[in-house]
């Protein structure tokens, strides 16, 4: 009997809102804005999680980067130099001596080649010099080919693993193994590719997009390169080094720090950082980001629900005859409550479904226009569709109570 009165209420609820269908509809528009907005809005903060994840997975969560600082003047370089030798070969047989969560370390010297053969292009890739394990602490991913190996760096073989951007701009988009490429004046074999990786937007010296890199064994590098431009250099510009299973990250920079510092005699020339830090810095600018902007988003689901409201007021007075014609042949207060507050939930409902699709176009539309990755995500649908239906409840509540209120006899006397 419960249900039967129930479903007869949805069903005057649905009629009366099919014969105002104009009305309906625009009604409905706050809510269907609010739910693509915040739709919209959770996709781009998925989206930017995503890239975190990746980015920092390519860093390594077990990483410790080491950035040499070059000095901006000559007369900088030689008050340095007083005290501190800067980043060399030295500290790296010093960190491995001393720092015993270190697995894998590799040092790394960087070089803007001014030419590049055979499709010579206004922007050249940069020139990295690396050691064999910089795959391992990198996670490299080929698409052709494999690292070179411990024999190649010895030997400082004339070999090269390029990045995927590197490739496409020197040597086209075909298969680029056993091709030569000229860096400078030095011929290089390309014995890999790597898959496209991940890069940072941020401004520190991992901000190279690592697409765009010539890389190159280490000893290759300081034999068969000269960096007529790095007089203001170090012996090294970084040197990137993985931890072992279960080492904690802060920790162990603490410890790098330190050592540094006491080979560098304090002098600050040198930047330590932490991929698995920077994640968790990253993730928390991302969330206060995304609340805002669902905060921002959520201002339309109120606007739509405040539009709900009014527009069953306005309904109230229209329907007071009817509402007294009801309460007259036996409708009671609960009745009348039923049928607004049934048309104020179908009116979020109906908007939610609708708004839906238009947050999927939404963020369809973000990520073609502002090449931004987003990601619709189940929980943000039901976040939306869930709070639609909350502010159709809890603005149809007012007025359905109003319209249970009135008077019958001073209702069906209405005109």
């Amino acid at each position: 009997m419960l249900l039967t009165r129930y479903l007869s209420d949805l069903t005057l609820a649905a009629t009366n809102l099919w014969a105002q269908k104009t009305r309906t509809v625009l009604t409905a528009l706050g809510i269907i804005f609010g739910v693509g907005a915040v739709i919209g809005m959770l996709a781009i903060g998925a989206g930017a999680r995503e890239e975190s994840l990746r980015f920092i997975e390519t860093l390594g969560v077990r990483n410790l980067l080491i950035e040499a600082r070059p000095a901006t003047s000559n007369q900088e370089l030689q008050q340095r130099r007083r005290s501190s030798p800067g980043l060399t070969e030295r500290d790296v047989r010093v960190l491995q001596a001393n720092v015993d969560e270190l697995e894998l370390i590799s040092a790394r010297r960087t070089l803007h080649p001014a030419q590049v053969f055979p499709k010579p292009a206004p922007d050249v890739p940069e020139l990295y010099g690396v050691r064999p394990a910089y795959s391992a602490i990198h996670n490299w991913k080929f698409a052709e080919g494999a690292p070179f190996d411990p024999a190649s760096d010895d030997a400082s073989a004339a070999v090269c693993i390029l990045g995927e951007r590197a490739k496409v701009a020197i040597l086209g988009y075909g298969s680029a193994m056993h091709k030569f490429v000229k860096v400078n004046d030095t011929w290089l074999q390309v014995v890999g590719v790597l898959k496209n990786q991940v890069s940072s937007g941020s401004g520190t010296a991992q901000s190279q997009d690592p697409n765009f890199v010539i890389y190159i064994p280490l000893n290759t590098f300081q034999y068969r390169f000269f960096d007529r431009g790095g007089s203001f250099k170090d012996e090294l510009d970084g040197v990137d080094i993985r931890l072992k299973q279960g080492a904690d990250s802060v920790v162990a920079a603490k410890v790098v720090s330190a050592i540094l510092s006491s080979t560098h005699h304090k002098v600050a020339d040198f930047v330590v950082t932490i991929p698995a830090e920077l994640l968790a810095e990253q993730q928390r600018s991302q969330s206060i980001f995304t609340y805002v902007m669902v905060a921002i988003a959520a201002i339309s689901l109120l606007v739509g629900g405040i539009g709900i409201m009014n527009i069953v007021l306005a309904t109230v007075l229209e329907r007071t005859r009817e509402i007294g014609i009801r309460r007259s042949i036996g409708a009671r207060r609960g009745d009348i409550v039923r049928q607004f507050l049934f048309e104020s939930i179908l009116i979020s409902i109906g908007g939610g479904v609708v708004g839906i699709a238009f947050g999927y176009f939404l963020s369809w539309l973000i990520a073609r226009a502002a090449e931004w990755n987003t990601i619709v995500t189940p929980s943000s649908i039901g976040i939306a569709f869930g709070v639609s239906v909350a502010v159709g409840v809890v603005f149809g509540i007012y007025p359905a109570r109003k319209a249970s209120r009135i008077d019958p006899i001073e209702a069906l006397r209405y005109e």
